[in-house]
């Protein structure tokens, strides 16, 4: 998210959600029978140049190919996801202090720009899929970083699979051929990653990497920072095991979110998976792949 903003509305928040607090956690309730493939998906406002349905299309699409066959275990999914386009700012997740359990995605796009469309919302998707979309989400220090790390490598998963799936259904007509152009637009944001990475890293390995630069990734949590050089290792991650993006599911459900050492971060976060079933693997990979040591 490279940028988020809290609209307060008139009125009292009010909240849907039962919430009880356990071991420090944040829990949000019965998960809803519907997950986040499933939910409505709206697409909203003046699009410009780029034909609404189209748009949509093509949204329906990044997301099926993003999350089909994956376990979307959270207790705390929207209940439908909103995206809009705007100009003037975006892409971010719009965090509303109301009532509202509905996804509020803001994309900024081109002309029929569809890798663009599909980049920027596969990475707003991810923050979705992390539980940062309603009003308590507004990104923290120290270990934001992390999840920005983690949403930027699933969006160009997502990238991967929508160029395999636009080649084998085009969604529109005579269009298998601009599998290739997306293909593309995935490869230049990887050989740009790829660079920091290596000017970054060198030979040593991700965890002289992040001691080197944990002071830096904190102070600055946004995939702008340094927190790029990581986006090759976590899409590594996430290709080679979609139990790893099933843990996405439990980030941020305690109450302190991205505000504690990585140390606790990925300890709670591993407890988390335990809570909702998942497998917990992501968490502890990192814990081994960034060299540190989580409490008992």
């Amino acid at each position: 998210m490279r940028r988020r903003q809290i609209l307060l509305l008139l009125g009292t928040a009010a909240s849907s959600l039962a919430v009880r607090k356990s071991f420090g956690q944040k829990f949000f309730g019965q998960r809803s029978p519907a997950t986040l493939l499933d939910v409505p998906l709206e697409v909203q406002g003046d699009w410009g140049k780029s034909p609404r349905g189209a748009a949509t299309t093509v949204i329906s699409r990044i997301r099926e190919v993003c999350l089909a066959e994956v376990r979307l275990l959270s207790d705390h999914q929207p209940s439908g996801i909103r995206v809009r386009d705007h100009t003037s700012d975006g892409p971010e997740i719009w965090l509303r202090n109301d009532a509202s359990r509905v996804a509020q995605i803001v994309v900024n796009i081109g002309e029929r720009d569809w890798c663009k469309l599909a980049y920027q919302f596969g990475h707003e998707l991810g923050h979705v899929l992390a539980n940062s979309w309603d009003p308590d989400s507004k990104p923290r220090p120290p270990c934001q970083w992390l999840e920005e790390a983690l949403v930027e490598a699933f969006s160009l998963r997502g990238l991967g699979k929508l160029a395999d799936s636009w080649a084998q259904r085009p969604p529109f007509a005579n269009d298998a051929p601009f599998a290739d152009a997306i293909r593309q637009y995935r490869s230049n944001a990887l050989e740009k990653y790829g660079k920091i990475a290596s000017d970054q890293m060198r030979h040593s390995g991700v965890d002289a990497w992040f001691r080197q630069y944990r002071s830096a990734l904190e102070d600055n949590g946004s995939i702008t920072g340094p927190a790029q050089a990581v986006v090759p290792a976590m899409l590594y991650e996430l290709e080679t095991d979609a139990g790893n993006i099933e843990d996405m599911g439990a980030l941020n459900r305690w109450v302190e979110r991205s505000a504690v050492p990585i140390e606790r971060y990925l300890y709670l976060w591993r407890r988390s998976c335990g809570e909702i079933g998942a497998a917990g693997g992501l968490p502890k990979r990192l814990v081994d792949l960034l060299g540190v040591r989580c409490p008992v």
